[in-house]
């Protein structure tokens, strides 16, 4: 069972504004990578869903975060399957995040309620997301859909709509400021919070610093 509420989640993304992205199949070093951002103020956390064995992953790290790092509301990406949303719920998920807008999901989510945020590319889904419940909703990939012109334009005719860029996101100023400006709520960033080098040589002070300048920009324009 989630150990944080549905709406202190939801409160928690926006008010953050940046929610870190990360998979490795050792359970050391994605609990690395947690504290690390952690550090760097971050109080979400999406956890990938990728390969076998994934969710024995989350579920140790879950656990080790619940005493490490108290305060880290952790979640589930690249789930594409209300079994699978299941799954990881079960394991303690916060919330849940998808590439695509699969409605079978919802009412997993919503009978547990844990926040969903379903991928979307066009105001079409996004509409039908909002219909089943869905407070924040994904554009993904968020560059290839349009980027921030995309959202503006979204935003005009449906200025009660919050939305969370993945993909597209870089952790500098330029690039967060565009996205804020244009009027999303929260934006997801990856790789470029925990560059290959910098996990393969356990920098953790690399991706704190990254994680600290990138929450404080987004915060200069929440």
């Amino acid at each position: 069972m989630a150990r944080f509420k549905r709406l202190h989640t939801l409160n928690t993304l926006i008010d953050n504004g940046v929610v870190p992205l990360f998979f490795h199949s050792d359970a050391e070093i994605v609990k690395g990578v947690v504290k690390a951002c952690y550090e760097g103020g971050a109080r979400t956390f999406e956890f990938t869903n990728r390969g076998d064995y994934a969710h024995e992953v989350f579920a140790e790290v879950n656990k080790w975060a619940a005493k490490e790092c108290p305060d880290m509301i952790m979640g589930v990406g690249s789930v594409v399957d209300a079994g699978t949303a299941a799954l990881y719920i079960q394991l303690g998920a916060n919330f849940i995040v998808s590439p695509s807008l699969k409605t079978d999901i919802a009412p997993v989510v919503n009978r547990r309620k844990i926040p969903w945020l379903p991928g979307c590319a066009t105001l079409t889904e996004i509409s039908l997301a909002e219909e089943l419940g869905v407070e924040i909703v994904k554009i993904f990939p968020g560059a290839e859909v349009g980027g921030p012109a995309f959202v503006k334009a979204i935003k005009g005719p449906c200025a009660w709509t919050s939305i969370m860029p993945s993909g597209g996101v870089a952790p500098t100023e330029e690039s967060i400021k565009s996205w804020f400006e244009a009027g999303v709520s929260c934006v997801g960033i990856g790789s470029q919070l925990t560059p290959k080098d910098v996990i393969a040589n356990k920098d953790w002070n690399f991706i704190t610093e990254k994680v600290k300048f990138a929450i404080s920009i987004a915060k200069k324009y929440i």
